[in-house]
């Protein structure tokens, strides 16, 4: 694909006089930070299931507090998802279901191609679709970009357009800065986190970076030879050679 060009893209609606407040969701933590430090455990992004499988605490007051803090962050994402899918968008309506919209909120906004050989464009479809079942609270919109742009090359596609306030605050053209054809939900979480959209304390967030974490040291472990499940055995076997 070839290199994207360095362009303004002209919107087909904006309004740049928009003045509504814009809010973050990044919350305080800091006693929260000092009690896991002091228990040597990550609970951040640990889901209410493995919370469950923890037993083995000393201290269960602290547990069954965290427990209560997952919950309220959970009924206020429940309370707060007012999306849930990709909207399709047209030109008339793009005023209406963008512009004005992220007034309210943040809008995530997928230029597609309009060509079925387009890899990236159909990658980014796909996460959007992803994304935007898991950021309820996100509106994500997609409309193809000859369509929102007369004459728009596709070579330019997928382009991506972060509105807040009326205004587009960031647009990034093609995937090849965010990892092309590789891209992840991992990259549509730090584009979430950059705008301000959701904190980078955020429980999806976190929980993904986590479990992307693990993965990578389980495939290290594996590639050394060693895989996670022999590693306290192998570690027991030489607490024994000693004795």
């Amino acid at each position: 694909m070839a290199a994207p060009q360095e362009q303004r893209i002209a919107v087909p609606i904006d309004d740049p006089n928009a003045d509504t407040e814009w809010y973050g969701r990044a919350d305080s933590q800091d006693a929260l930070r000092a009690e896991e430090s002091r228990m040597k455990i990550d609970w951040r992004g640990k889901d209410l299931d493995e919370l469950d499988e923890l037993e083995d605490l000393e201290d269960d007051a602290f547990l069954e507090s965290y427990k209560q803090r997952r919950m309220q962050e959970l009924n206020a994402l429940t309370k707060k998802a007012v999306h849930g899918s990709v909207y399709p968008v047209s030109k008339p309506e793009y005023q209406r279901a963008v512009t004005e919209a992220s007034n309210n909120g943040p809008v995530f906004v997928n230029l597609t191609s309009s060509m079925g050989t387009n890899v990236e464009s159909r990658v980014l479809s796909e996460l959007w679709k992803q994304a935007a079942k898991e950021y309820g609270d996100v509106k994500f919109c997609e409309i193809q970009a000859d369509k929102a742009i007369e004459n728009y090359p596709d070579r330019n596609c997928p382009t991506i357009l972060v509105y807040k306030d009326g205004d587009i605050v960031k647009q990034i053209v093609t995937l090849m800065t965010v990892g092309g054809v590789r891209m992840s939900m991992l990259e549509v979480d730090d584009l979430l986190v950059d705008v301000g959209a959701v904190g980078e304390k955020d429980m999806r967030v976190v929980k993904r970076k986590r479990e992307a974490e693990d993965a990578k040291e389980e495939k290290l472990m594996e590639r050394g030879g060693i895989k996670s499940g022999n590693l306290r055995h192998a570690m027991v076997e030489d607490d024994d050679d000693w004795e």
